[in-house]
């Protein structure tokens, strides 16, 4: 794939962990890793538990800093080195490029589902009344009742937080989704729901890397895997 059709890519990516209560030991974790997507496409990272998958995601985030490498994004038009991109400049991206469905919700304390699911559109400029009516109008199609609407999420099962996660990723229309195991607590119904929110982002032009351990999903939403292996096992 040409570079300039890309809208995320990394060059020679690599990660390690050191143990600083075991004498300070280097675990690597990722290594020399090329990966890159395209507008409208959603790469699905493959490979065994413990290989990195996650870690790679949260690399891609700036979640954490890669140690060999570069990882570039097309963000407003131009591309952007994420990995040299100081705090100010990550959060912009953030607000307006990168969005990021962890496996868990952070709870923020008294404040309502539907208030954390518009806060990222009027951090982006929406009008507040808009931005409520997105939030409505995703959490009522992921099945969330109304009547849970306004309550903290904190008292909410797994999967009714998992769906006000994906609410709020999916509302501003990110150029780029990073998505790590959006289903794993989700009901067939809902499943069917983020399989559905996948296509219409990828129709709309978004760029999504995503990790699926649910085969049947990911081989609906994915164009092509991106396997990640062990270091030690890798050619």
């Amino acid at each position: 794939m040409s570079i300039s059709e890309s809208a995320l890519w990394t060059e020679g990516l690599g990660k390690s962990f050191r143990l600083h209560l075991q004498g300070g030991l280097r675990i690597p974790v990722l290594a020399d890793v090329d990966l890159a997507v395209k507008p409208g496409e959603c790469v699905a990272l493959s490979g065994p538990s413990g290989a990195g998958k996650s870690t790679l995601m949260r690399c891609l985030y700036g979640n954490y800093g890669a140690e060999q490498g570069r990882i570039w994004l097309r963000h407003q038009g131009a591309p952007v080195e994420l990995t040299a991109a100081d705090a100010r400049a990550t959060r912009e991206i953030r607000r307006h490029t990168l969005g990021y469905v962890s496996q868990f919700l952070r709870v923020i304390p008294r404040v309502g589902a539907l208030d954390i699911v518009a806060e990222p559109l009027i951090a982006r400029g929406a009008a507040p009344d808009a931005a409520r009516a997105r939030a409505r109008e995703l959490l009522l199609r992921l099945n969330l009742p109304e009547r849970l609407h306004h309550l903290p999420p904190a008292t909410f099962s797994g999967g009714e937080q998992q769906r006000v996660n994906l609410a709020r990723g999916f509302a501003p229309g990110y150029p780029l989704l990073l998505l790590d195991e959006p289903t794993a607590s989700l009901d067939a119904a809902n499943r069917a729901v983020v399989i559905g929110l996948i296509g219409e982002a990828k129709q709309a032009g978004a760029a999504l890397i995503g990790i699926f351990h649910d085969v049947e999903v990911r081989d609906q939403v994915a164009d092509r895997l991106f396997e990640v292996l062990p270091i030690q096992d890798a050619a």
